[in-house]
Protein backbone atom coordinates (compact mmCIF):
# COMPACT_ATOMS: atom_id res chain seq x y z
CA UNK A 1 0.00 0.00 0.00
CA UNK A 2 1.40 3.41 -0.90
CA UNK A 3 1.26 6.69 1.00
CA UNK A 4 -1.54 8.27 -1.06
CA UNK A 5 -3.89 5.38 -0.34
CA UNK A 6 -3.05 5.42 3.35
CA UNK A 7 -3.65 9.19 3.55
CA UNK A 8 -7.06 8.81 1.87
CA UNK A 9 -7.96 5.85 4.08
CA UNK A 10 -6.92 7.71 7.23
CA UNK A 11 -8.75 10.91 6.23
CA UNK A 12 -11.94 9.02 5.41
CA UNK A 13 -11.81 7.10 8.67
CA UNK A 14 -11.26 10.24 10.75
CA UNK A 15 -14.07 12.07 8.95
CA UNK A 16 -16.55 9.22 9.46
CA UNK A 17 -15.52 8.77 13.10
CA UNK A 18 -15.82 12.48 13.87
CA UNK A 19 -19.23 12.65 12.18
CA UNK A 20 -20.42 9.75 14.32
CA UNK A 21 -18.99 11.31 17.47
CA UNK A 22 -20.49 14.68 16.55
CA UNK A 23 -23.90 13.11 16.15
CA UNK A 24 -23.83 10.76 19.13
CA UNK A 25 -21.58 12.44 21.70
CA UNK A 26 -20.96 16.14 21.22
CA UNK A 27 -21.29 18.49 18.21
CA UNK A 28 -17.81 19.92 18.90
CA UNK A 29 -16.38 16.76 17.30
CA UNK A 30 -17.44 18.21 13.95
CA UNK A 31 -14.48 20.58 14.22
CA UNK A 32 -12.26 17.57 13.61
CA UNK A 33 -14.12 16.97 10.34
CA UNK A 34 -13.53 20.60 9.37
CA UNK A 35 -9.83 20.31 10.24
CA UNK A 36 -9.36 17.22 8.08
CA UNK A 37 -11.28 18.83 5.23
CA UNK A 38 -9.20 22.01 5.41
CA UNK A 39 -5.99 19.97 5.47
CA UNK A 40 -7.07 18.02 2.38
CA UNK A 41 -8.00 21.30 0.67
CA UNK A 42 -4.67 23.00 1.39
CA UNK A 43 -2.67 19.90 0.46
CA UNK A 44 -4.28 19.88 -2.98
CA UNK A 45 -2.70 23.29 -3.65
CA UNK A 46 0.57 23.05 -1.73
CA UNK A 47 1.36 19.31 -2.04
CA UNK A 48 2.27 19.38 1.66
CA UNK A 49 0.58 16.82 3.93
CA UNK A 50 1.89 16.13 7.45
CA UNK A 51 0.66 12.51 7.44
CA UNK A 52 2.38 11.80 4.13
CA UNK A 53 5.65 13.16 5.51
CA UNK A 54 5.34 10.88 8.54
CA UNK A 55 4.53 7.88 6.36
CA UNK A 56 7.55 8.49 4.12
CA UNK A 57 9.82 8.66 7.17
CA UNK A 58 8.37 5.32 8.25
CA UNK A 59 9.37 3.84 4.90
CA UNK A 60 6.04 3.74 3.05
CA UNK A 61 6.55 4.15 -0.68
CA UNK A 62 5.03 7.30 -2.25
CA UNK A 63 2.76 7.58 -5.27
CA UNK A 64 0.00 5.52 -6.83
Amino acid sequence: MNSWRIVRLFAGTVILASLALGTLVNPWWLLLTAFVGLNLFQSSFTCWCPLEIILRKLGVKPGC
